[in-house]
């Protein structure tokens, strides 16, 4: 059974750095590398972060250490009118438009252009208010993990469960466990939810990628699980897509040295052309399953393979002994698996060395 193509999101994020001729070029660069998708973020910088939110480590030393993470932020903030020209754009560019919203109000916006599909971040898989919100809406989702534990993923889910069946049991950590438990709503979390593995540090050190844990979830889960990769370079990616990755998601930048929280671990256009062209034929190599000869190397079996041939001269009527038989290329007489069948036989005629019997 061949499976499913990979859904492989380019991640412009905030790379943007809030100009959208910046995202509309970004838009453009990644139609033009492959990707399926192209993603952005939709978020209110004053509903994000308080006044005393402290920004990450990694965005502290590629940004100003001096600012708050507010200040950071809005910064680097797309207004709603700007997504009018980038989904236009994506539209013209054959590329779905996909974005992560951070709040309830840019959620009920996101709701309200009738995307295919919404992304929630990592940072809100325990944002219970927001995926209630977002399952009640009856919106598809693709779900990231990062920094989670299985039983929190557990618990995200028993949410989207409860919002998805619209229940009209109150809200709370009884009812979401229910939820979870109801098989009709399991299967409606089948048609609605994609998870993503992934690891929250930006760039994540290889040996902290746990790609394992795609398998796990797909096992506790029986959903599609992806990988959102923030390693540098695209090799652990090529890793996911060949364990199963469903979906890929990577940062794309236009200049990996520009300011800016995620520059850094991000790839260039010519970079993620590339992963996306090796993903390709990953999922080509992959295949069915089925081990049988395929068309291009049926050709070379009689000049690979070897048949059974006289060792030495055979005269007819010989008692066929181990000595007198070999077993040599090409491959198009009597197959060696009947080398032991022939001992003892009496030739049938004279062969010359290297005759095929």
């Amino acid at each position: 059974m061949t499976r499913p193509r990979t859904l492989i999101i380019a991640e412009a994020g905030v790379n943007h750095s809030g100009s959208l001729e910046a995202a509309l070029t970004l838009v453009d660069v990644a139609a033009d590398a492959g990707a399926d998708i192209v993603k952005f973020q939709t978020f209110n910088a004053n509903s994000l972060a308080g006044r005393t939110a402290r920004k990450a480590d990694y965005q502290q030393r590629t940004t100003d250490a001096g600012e708050s993470q507010r200040t950071m932020l809005q910064r680097l903030e797309l207004p709603q009118s700007a997504h009018h020209p980038l989904i236009a754009r994506a539209k013209a560019r054959g590329i779905e438009f996909l974005s992560t919203p951070f709040d309830p109000m840019s959620l009920e916006f996101l709701l309200s252009l009738k995307l295919p599909r919404i992304k929630i971040g990592s940072g809100d898989l325990t944002n219970a208010p927001l995926l209630h919100q977002l399952a009640r809406a009856g919106a598809t989702v693709i779900l990231s993990t990062g920094m989670a534990t299985l039983g929190e993923v557990e618990e995200a889910l028993g949410v989207l469960a409860h919002g998805y069946g619209g229940s009209n049991d109150a809200p709370g950590i009884a009812a979401f466990r229910a939820a979870w438990r109801d098989p009709a709503l399991r299967a409606r979390l089948e048609a609605k939810v994609s998870l993503l593995h992934c690891t929250t540090e930006y760039p994540c050190p290889p040996e902290d990628v746990n790609l394992a844990a795609m398998q796990a979830m797909r096992a506790a889960f029986k959903l599609p699980v992806g990988y959102s990769d923030h390693t540098d370079g695209f090799e652990i990616s090529l890793a996911a897509a060949a364990l199963g990755a469903t979906i890929i998601e990577k940062h794309l930048t236009l200049d990996r040295n520009a300011e800016g929280p995620d520059h850094a671990a991000s790839l260039e256009p010519g970079d993620f052309s590339r992963m996306v062209s090796a993903i390709r034929n990953i999922e080509g190599a992959i295949g069915d399953g089925v081990k049988t000869p395929k068309n291009s190397e049926i050709k070379n079996i009689p000049i690979a393979r070897k048949s059974i041939a006289a060792a030495r001269p055979l005269n007819a009527g010989d008692v066929i002994g181990a000595a007198d038989i070999t077993t040599k290329r090409p491959g198009s007489g009597r197959s060696p698996i009947e080398y032991w069948s022939l001992i003892g036989t009496t030739a049938g005629r004279t062969y010359d060395t290297d005759d095929p019997l």
